[in-house]
């Protein structure tokens, strides 16, 4: 078994591009990077078309992957009780995420709804997981700090992890969602989630700068993480966090990363260069 499991993100990557990328294209891409042997794909959403029309079609696309010749799980995210029910009729599907943010002002943002009320929508979407044979993933947002004013500290995470345990959630993603973590918090963070939840293995999803990435990895291993989020060429972020995307974490950089401390991650390197020569002409 590989000692890191690597996460790669189309939907992520591909969300904020202005220009719609063809229903067959992602189709193709996918395809492909269904044989690099990536533990789970983060392939789509089921979201308002109004407000993220590039994954308007990932009901299109699901039928077409060639799932059989792989053993890659897939994902998609949601962002309430409606977009769970439809993901859910997808026996593609094995793992239904929804982004909760500690930051009060970015979940009005992201879905409309206060803290109190996302809670509610945790709940609603667990239920329906668990009656539809999916998991359900927590992807913890602005874990690392915001933009907006609103009170943060490592502590705060701690709380939200506590409190969403409580409610029976037990797979957490740990997210960078605006690409501000350093070092510092990266440890802090983790570190205490390690300690107190020892449990419940923590993925980390980082959005990043071309300069600032390797530090996050070696941050976020150090203290215990070994399930990381990538994407391709590094393109993507939140669309509905700022004005301005901050990449996502590059996967070519986490493989050689891992690749130079001979970590094990699994990966097909024949299948991820096929993959990228793909993604270089989708993300220009």
């Amino acid at each position: 078994m590989p000692a890191v499991k690597i996460i790669e993100c189309p939907r992520d990557a591909m969300q904020g591009m202005n220009a719609f990328v063809p229903t067959k294209i992602k189709i193709e891409y996918i395809n492909a990077l269904l044989k690099v042997g990536f533990d789970t794909l983060d392939c789509g959403s089921f979201v308002s078309e109004k407000m993220i029309p590039q994954m308007a079609d990932t009901k299109l696309i699901l039928p077409h992957l060639e799932l059989e010749k792989s053993d890659t799980k897939l994902s998609v995210i949601v962002g309430n009780k409606r977009g769970a029910e439809e993901a859910c009729e997808f026996d593609e599907i094995n793992y239904v995420g929804y982004p909760f943010s500690i930051s009060e002002t970015f979940q009005i943002r992201n879905t409309n709804c206060d803290l109190e009320e996302s809670l509610q929508r945790v709940d609603e979407i667990m239920n329906i997981c668990e009656c539809s044979g999916k998991t359900f993933v927590c992807y913890i947002s602005m874990a690392f700090g915001n933009p907006y004013g609103d009170f943060y500290d490592a502590a705060l995470v701690e709380h939200w992890v506590d409190r969403l345990l409580e409610n029976g959630v037990n797979k957490f993603s740990i997210s960078d969602t605006i690409g501000i973590a350093t070092p510092e918090i990266i440890t802090n963070v983790f570190s205490i989630l390690s300690e107190d939840f020892p449990e419940i293995g923590f993925g980390a999803h980082f959005h990043t700068t071309p300069t600032s990435w390797k530090e996050k990895v070696e941050a976020a291993w150090n203290a215990g993480c070994t399930r990381f989020d990538g994407a391709m060429k590094g393109f993507g972020g939140c669309p509905m966090a700022k004005d301005e995307l901050t990449g996502n974490m590059p996967t070519e950089n986490l493989l050689a990363y891992f690749d130079e401390r001979k970590i094990e991650h699994g990966l097909n390197k024949e299948a991820f260069i096929d993959a990228m020569v793909l993604a270089n002409k989708i993300f220009v």
